[in-house]
């Protein structure tokens, strides 16, 4: 099948985008948070991941996550660039991730890492609904400082910070929302 750059989308192709940018964006908010049910909602039960240092089924990776990703004081992953290919109900969907990772450390030596790279996602749509079935991880390149936040003082007093799930202003948010999950 021949993909057609800047071809104009169907309205069906349009809804399955949005479907899955959802499922990206759910996955981007699930690490940041340390949430495991977020996470696993974005993947079928059957799913595998090859994230390097797990490389298997996909929700035992999401229930060991969250313990992982809080070695960081604050994460923040933001996707860029998507592209779809479809094949019926199927989808290779390459995006691009900026993630940046904060780890404060008790002799206050902070350190910020910076990681570049893309995710390599097989979707499948099973009863109209898409979920990941297998995700790759492509590291382009990090950087890895000293850190250089500031993270008190003027213009900063004030302003809430993000935190890891319960804890997290959008929780409280959606909780005022009527106790709306994200997934």
């Amino acid at each position: 099948m021949e993909r057609v750059v800047g071809a104009v989308p169907e309205a069906a192709e349009i809804a399955d985008r949005l479907a899955i940018s959802d499922v990206l964006a759910v996955h981007c908010q699930g690490v940041d948070r340390a949430d495991e049910a977020a996470l696993k909602a974005c993947y079928w039960p059957d799913a595998t991941v090859a994230y390097g240092g797990f490389n298997g089924a996909a929700h035992e990776f999401c229930a060991s996550l969250p313990t992982g990703i809080r070695a960081y004081r604050y994460t923040q992953h933001k996707i860029g660039n998507t592209s779809y290919v479809f094949t019926g109900d199927r989808a290779f969907v390459e995006t691009y991730v900026t993630a940046y990772h904060y780890r404060a450390a008790a002799d206050g030596d902070d350190q910020e890492m910076t990681y570049i790279g893309r995710y390599l996602d097989r979707f499948e749509k099973r009863a109209d609904v898409w979920k990941m079935s297998h995700r790759q991880v492509v590291m382009d390149w990090n950087q890895n400082a000293a850190a250089t936040a500031i993270l008190a003082g003027p213009p900063f007093d004030g302003l809430a910070r993000g935190d890891r799930h319960e804890a997290d202003p959008l929780t409280q948010m959606m909780q005022e929302a009527g106790g709306v999950e994200l997934v």
